[in-house]
């Protein structure tokens, strides 16, 4: 199980079919607010104070759920996608903000190295937005995994490569994105076809790992 709290999140996960909702506790304004959810014997109506002490949030809002974590039975990459490949991105918000640029960008599948934040996490969850809901997510030793994959062009985040602007729309392939602070990690980096790098107009050192994600894919992820 996992946490998901506020209004939006909320409403996307009751909204999503293959959401499974366990609980929910919500104050009485969100209650009447969403009478289309009330016949629900999961919706479970709590005082502020309750729902204060429930949780995991400074100000709450209005509403949490406890929502049972997806079970998949195997992952197969989509060759007729593009991918994002994350390599030891630990930071919570920024695992939430790339899930959420990655729904933006219509990418649907994201592979996770095993030391990546835990999307479940309250953090990642609330900066998700609820895009969580709609991305596939896989965990495995990236390295290993890229390592098996055959007729695939795997691109790769990175300070000397071919610069972004070279790149037009792509339409299959796979986006690797390093850490915050070391990058991409020469084991995984060996597996990539193509470095794109994100041409530097001033002096900063590095991009913020979400950012650099948004950018990049802004830039080649079209129709």
């Amino acid at each position: 199980m996992f946490i998901a709290e506020g209004p939006k999140i909320i409403e996307e996960a009751l909204s999503n079919p293959v959401v499974n909702v366990k609980k929910v506790f919500a104050i009485e304004e969100w209650v009447n607010e969403n009478k289309k959810y009330s016949h629900l014997s999961e919706v479970i109506t709590v005082s502020e104070t309750d729902l204060e002490r429930i949780s995991q949030l400074k100000t709450p809002h209005q509403v949490l759920a406890i929502i049972e974590t997806p079970w998949s039975e195997g992952f197969e990459i989509d060759n007729e996608r593009i991918a994002l490949a994350l390599d030891g991105i630990q930071d919570p918000g920024n695992m939430g903000t790339i899930l959420r640029i990655a729904d933006w960008f219509g990418i649907k599948q994201m592979i996770c190295s095993k030391d990546c934040a835990d999307i479940y996490n309250s953090k990642v969850v609330q900066a998700s937005m609820g895009s969580i809901f709609r991305t596939e997510v896989f965990y495995t030793d990236l390295s290993e995994w890229l390592g098996m994959l055959q007729n695939t062009i795997i691109y790769g985040a990175a300070l000397d490569g071919i610069p972004l602007k070279s790149y037009k729309n792509i339409q299959q392939g796979i986006l690797v994105i390093g850490n915050e602070g070391r990058g991409i990690r020469p084991e995984v980096m060996r597996h990539v076809s193509q470095k794109i790098t994100i041409e530097r107009i001033g002096e900063a050192e590095s991009l913020n790992a979400a950012v650099a994600t948004g950018i990049i894919l802004s830039h080649i992820a079209h129709p």
